[in-house]
């Protein structure tokens, strides 16, 4: 299996695309997995097509060129959409996909509806790419942590979709004392290595249990 985590959706950067050409390929099929936005900024389909519409979505056209920089047709790219796909046609999008590629935004919420719709076994047994950028790189992990800011007041664990096992991640590292403290809480409290990307400049794949760094990835253990 392949595992993507990443800060953002700017794939298309050099210090990237000379990496993840080796992966991303123009043949390959991609569900958008955009589970992820918060319910206070989406309560309707109206809502979220600001952020994901085709025609004017505010994020549409960034994850889409990512992913057409590959050779990637943008016919290849569906994006699952909560308010107006049932769980059938969401299940078909994830079963035809050579890529799930998840979103940023709260990644337990993501969780949450994921659970809901009923996609968690599919999701999960997915042989194809994995890939997301911040919350969606960390629910690609058995368990996360998430540092104290803006959506959460408290440090916390959250079960993920089991993907990885082996390390915990800090997604946006900027070197701030709350980040750092929640680095230390984790090795103390689960015994495991936590990478932390910087904010916009790293990322880290796993191929088949080889995880490689790529761009300012801090490692702790």
């Amino acid at each position: 299996m392949i595992n993507i985590l990443l800060e953002g959706y700017d794939i298309a950067v050099p210090w990237l695309y000379n990496e993840l050409k080796a992966y991303i390929k123009p043949n390959h099929k991609v569900a958008v997995i955009a589970l992820a936005y918060r319910d206070s900024r989406v309560k309707s389909l109206e809502d979220w097509n600001v952020l994901y519409d085709k025609d004017n979505g505010k994020y549409y056209g960034g994850i889409v060129d990512g992913l057409t920089a590959y050779g990637i047709s943008e016919n290849s790219i569906e994006f699952l959409n909560y308010f107006a796909d049932s769980k059938e046609t969401a299940k078909r999008k994830i079963e035809k996909a050579d890529i799930l590629y998840f979103l940023g935004g709260l990644p337990d919420r993501m969780f949450e509806r994921i659970k809901e719709l009923e996609l968690y076994d599919t999701i999960v047994n997915h042989k194809g790419i994995i890939m997301g950028y911040s919350a969606g790189a960390l629910i690609q992990l058995s368990e996360y942590h998430l540092s104290p800011d803006d959506d959460y007041p408290e440090f916390s664990y959250h079960e993920g979709l089991g993907y990885l096992d082996d390390f915990y991640l800090e997604v946006h590292y900027e070197g701030t004392y709350i980040q750092d403290a929640s680095i230390r809480r984790v090795i103390k409290e689960r015994g495991k290595t936590v990478y932390a990307t910087h904010l916009g400049n790293g990322a880290i794949v796993v191929d088949n249990g080889n995880i490689k760094a790529i761009g300012r990835v801090g490692i702790y253990n």
